[in-house]
């Protein structure tokens, strides 16, 4: 069995490669699936969180997946159908998608301080196997799986969004032609800037700019306290992973990707751990922001078979 630090490192590796490949990171790749919606667990239609929504993005880029849902091979069988054949173009151990959970724990400690005994606690982590609906077969399934609805027109409505950041009671300004969040911190309010709609090339583009200032927004109401180079990642993170859940297409625009993914790349190399933090605190803040419009959705679990927290 692999060790912590193992999984770490492995997990790492695939975001490391990711990002040196140039091109869309990681986080955005693959996210149109015709099911909507971030990646859910099969039997409990409960989103998955964390590291788990990238690794899963990433998995369904790799094999083109369309479907949001994953189960595990026991999960699929229990439902009436099987996982198909891994196909020969597939290296061994990549037709599955791997997937961690952490189970709190506690344990004794002597203080060296006091001498006293102390209660510690630490994350265990595991690893499991999961594959999507795509690669499963059996008419039982048929039930779970949505019908590909070809695009009509071009206009997309994105009433979701708008309530979305309407009803976090964010202090929202329009006007100019920057776009950032100002901390109370640093005094004269506590509010979002953002240039007018009609100012965007294009209404995808504008929903990204306004969840990205939010994810930024929820930094000091959810504890957030990491570095300034890994808060614009969690901050595209998040407004990755609510752009998915909202329906709304992910921004194209690599602007602010490409100038922080020298830094990125340091801190993802240097700790094995940065990719797990930042994105859990990610998915952090875009529950957060959901949770003003969105009833709990996430459901922790220690059981494969529930959800896979990351």
């Amino acid at each position: 069995m692999a060790s912590q630090t193992q999984i770490r490192q492995q997990i790492t590796d695939q975001f490391v490669e990711a990002l040196q490949a140039g091109g869309i990171p990681p986080w955005r790749k693959g996210w149109a699936c015709q099911s909507g919606g971030l990646p859910a667990n099969l039997v409990s239609k409960r989103r998955y969180s964390g590291v788990n929504v990238l690794l899963l993005q990433l998995a369904a880029a790799r094999h083109g997946f369309s479907s949001r849902y994953w189960a595990t091979f026991n999960q699929i069988k229990a439902l009436g159908g099987a996982v198909r054949r891994r196909p020969d173009n597939v290296p061994p151990g990549r037709w599955g998608a791997t997937v961690v959970f952490f189970k709190p724990v506690t344990k004794t400690e002597i203080d060296p301080d006091t001498g006293r005994e102390v209660e510690v606690g630490f994350p265990i982590l595991r690893a499991y196997t999961v594959f999507n609906l795509d690669q499963a077969e059996g008419t039982r399934l048929d039930r779970f799986r949505t019908p590909i609805v070809p695009t009509i027109g071009d206009f997309t409505a994105f009433e979701p969004a708008e309530r979305a950041i309407e009803v976090t009671g964010a202090d929202i300004r329009h006007g100019g032609d920057r776009a950032f969040y100002h901390k109370p911190i640093e005094g004269g309010g506590d509010f979002i800037r953002l240039p007018h709609k009609f100012q965007f090339e294009a209404e995808k583009e504008y929903y990204a700019t306004a969840l990205h200032e939010l994810a930024h927004w929820s930094e000091v109401r959810v504890g957030w306290t990491g570095s300034y180079a890994l808060g614009e990642l969690r901050a595209e993170i998040a407004a990755s992973f609510l752009l998915a859940e909202l329906g709304v297409p992910q921004s194209d625009d690599l602007t602010n990707h490409q100038a922080y993914v020298a830094e990125w790349l340091k801190a993802l190399q240097s700790d094995s751990r940065c990719i797990f933090q930042t994105s859990t605190s990610a998915s952090k803040a875009a529950d957060f922001i959901l949770s003003f419009s969105h009833p709990t959705e996430v459901e922790p679990g220690e059981e494969p078979e529930a959800l896979l927290v990351g």
